[in-house]
């Protein structure tokens, strides 16, 4: 290894440059690079990958390949890749969705700031910005993603038996509330939660999605332990509103996600304040600036204020997300900002 003019570190920092495919983050943040080896001017890189997709593997091959070679002095790179059957627990490297290119995670850690709400109206403008999406509805106890679309569709099966997610309002949407008859509720142990959870994320025929979106339960419980540990998120949005209560609940998600390195994309606040529409006075029902102080504290964007607005409750009641109203509201154009805050990220 002495006496080339490129280090070990240079090869990482390139590989670090490789995306694996269909996301943004490296092959070294999924953990795949098992050893890099320097022979000279010949570069040996091992993989490790947990996959049953054949193209990936050709994909890494060249684009490593590719990423070395512009190093002066390396000569040659070998890649050697060793492919082991996916087993879905928490010893194994996160598994890409096929043909989902996004997973954004919308968390809260506390129940009732709206997530759901967020969540739905995300995917819509999103959608409006010319992007394929789908919600997850991960929420099993509490499914509410049909109820805000607004549709109550059986999802059917394929010819492969995978089930075929709703499409409603230019989304697709698959929601424990679309399985369940009427107020029935979703009794579920322990390792049932773990196993209907990946059902809904790899059983689903998601088809080609830009984003796909997981409305997560409130907490840091099996569903979002589950998730974190088996599927390669590109991010995590929080939802919070501006009171303490909230936000307690916001910093054990956001470290939740940290300790996961999954990155914080972002709070948005929702509830942020009432405009009376009788005189125009804003009202900070719930406090204020919250959000942003957390968002500050956390090192990581405050996407913004989404106010109380009696048409943001109607529609989620009506069962019309908010954002296919074309009229223009203070809350509509915060939901755009962030959507539009997604896109050019990813």
């Amino acid at each position: 290894m002495s006496g080339t003019p490129f280090s070990e570190d240079q090869l990482r920092a390139a590989l670090d440059q490789v995306a694996y495919p269909g996301f943004r983050r490296s092959i070294l943040s999924f953990g795949i690079v098992k050893e890099v080896s320097i022979e000279s001017s010949h570069v040996k890189v091992q993989l490790q990958l947990s996959t049953t997709e054949t193209h990936i593997p050709t994909i890494l091959k060249k684009e490593i390949q590719t990423a070395l070679q512009s190093i002066p002095g390396v000569d040659k790179v070998t890649v050697l890749i060793d492919i082991q059957a996916p087993v879905a627990s928490s010893s194994t490297a996160p598994i890409p969705i096929p043909g989902v290119a996004h997973v954004i995670a919308v968390a809260s850690g506390k129940g009732g700031v709206g997530k759901s709400t967020m969540a739905v109206n995300l995917a819509i403008a999103l959608s409006q910005l010319g992007a394929a999406v789908g919600v997850c509805d991960c929420d099993l106890y509490g499914p509410s993603v049909a109820f805000l679309c607004g549709t109550q569709e059986r999802p059917r099966a394929n010819e492969q038996d995978q089930i075929i997610p709703v499409s409603v309002h230019g989304i697709s949407i698959m929601s424990m509330g679309l399985l369940l008859e009427g107020d029935a509720p979703a009794v579920l142990r322990g390792p049932m939660v773990s196993r209907y959870t990946q059902q809904f994320l790899r059983q689903v025929a998601w088809g080609k999605l830009d984003y796909l979106l997981l409305d997560l339960p409130p907490g840091t419980g099996d569903i979002q332990l589950t998730i974190v540990q088996t599927i390669p998120l590109s991010g995590a949005i929080l939802v919070t509103t501006p009171q303490e209560v909230a936000l307690l609940d916001v910093r054990k998600a956001a470290s939740m996600f940290q300790k996961t390195n999954v990155p914080l994309l972002g709070i948005v606040e929702n509830m942020s304040y009432f405009i009376s529409p009788s005189d125009g006075v804003k009202h900070a029902v719930f406090g204020t600036g919250g959000g942003a102080r957390e968002a500050a504290d956390l090192g990581i964007p405050f996407l913004g204020e989404v106010p109380l607005e009696m048409a943001l409750r109607a529609s989620g009641d009506a069962g019309v997300p908010f954002l296919i109203d074309q009229r223009r509201s203070e809350a509509g154009e915060v939901l755009k900002k962030v959507a539009h805050s997604i896109k050019i990220k990813f």
